[in-house]
């Protein structure tokens, strides 16, 4: 199993690796195969102890999880019991899940904006509609601040089934999950609903440009 670690505002200690790694050789029995594990340690505002695992499994799907308490020795516990629970729960479709080897994944990006709003911009822009909304009946003014881009990450869209998807978005603990339907060959979303129950998004075939 490769292993690593990679420790964030706070000193690095062979004991915390060594621990770690104990504790994720326990889920190391439920694959077949090797495996890479990364496990991230880091401390947030001096006090809270943050553990993030990343497990890359052979057939292409991925585990993950994160928690965070007042001692990293208990961060650990906690993230890998948490890891356990939904590997268990998923251990004989792990064992017999197999890459989808007919269709290439496609590459995404995520983009994390902010819509700035300067103090007392709610006022001016109110008064300025109104404004214009009497010189103009029914337009509307492009008077809001343009958002600004935060950070952008690439991602890739595996092909698998819906329940695939579901099992992936599961493991990884995450709100929703962007695949490539492995039938249809086109992205599609799975999220987490407020009521645990999944929600698809399915994207429509591009429709065909009229001739000129």
């Amino acid at each position: 199993m490769q292993f690593s670690v990679t420790f964030r505002h706070m000193e690095a200690t062979e004991a915390l690796k060594e621990y770690a790694r104990e504790r994720m050789e326990r889920i190391r029995k439920y694959f077949p195969d090797p495996i890479a594990v990364h496990v991230v340690m880091s401390t947030e505002r001096g006090y809270n102890h943050r553990v993030d695992v990343t497990m890359q499994l052979h057939n292409g799907l991925t585990v993950a999880g994160r928690e965070a308490s007042e001692s990293m020795y208990s961060s650990i516990d906690l993230v890998t019991a948490k890891i356990e629970k939904q590997v268990r729960r998923y251990k004989d479709k792990l064992r017999t899940h197999k890459s989808k080897t007919h269709l290439s994944p496609l590459p995404w990006s995520h983009t994390v904006v902010s819509d700035p709003e300067p103090e007392g911009e709610d006022e001016v822009e109110s008064e300025a509609a109104a404004e214009f909304e009497a010189a103009a009946p029914g337009s509307v003014p492009e008077l809001a601040v343009p958002p600004v881009v935060v950070k952008t990450e690439k991602f890739h869209a595996n092909p698998m089934s819906v329940s695939e998807a579901i099992m992936q978005l599961n493991l990884l603990h995450e709100q929703f999950l962007v695949f490539r339907h492995d039938e249809t060959g086109r992205v599609n979303v799975v999220y987490r609903r407020d009521d645990d129950s999944y929600g698809l998004i399915e994207a429509s075939p591009a429709e065909a440009a009229p001739p000129s």
